[in-house]
């Protein structure tokens, strides 16, 4: 069992989770985060006036799956999430040693699906 973590641009959302769907992905973790790294932070303008964020707005995608599965989905968020720039993302691929699910007990692979 695998977790992949993808942190993505959030305008770039839509067109990964319907590539997901595409490939069978049920389901996922979505969580709004904020970073900081090569891309510095965005210039905003609200209302006329101007300021800089130090933090750059991005979602996190977190998928349990199998690992024949790992490949397939990391290609999707690849292909749906690139535009070339700085501050597309990253992805991170993590063992899991095990799934249960709450309400049933179920282990691993039965809790995911």
């Amino acid at each position: 069992m695998k977790k992949i973590e993808a942190i993505v641009r959030t305008n770039k959302f839509e067109e990964i989770r319907a590539g997901l769907a595409k490939i069978g992905v049920p389901f996922f973790t979505l969580m709004e985060v904020k970073g900081y790294g090569l891309q510095k932070g965005e210039h905003i303008t609200y209302r006329g006036s101007s300021f800089d964020s130090d933090f750059i707005p991005r979602l996190q995608i977190e998928i349990f799956t199998t690992d024949e599965k790992v490949d397939k989905i990391i290609e999707t968020i690849l292909t749906y999430g690139r535009t070339g720039e700085v501050g597309d993302g990253k992805i991170v691929v993590v063992d899991i040693e095990a799934i249960y699910r709450i309400r049933t007990g179920e282990k691993n692979i039965e809790a995911v699906y």
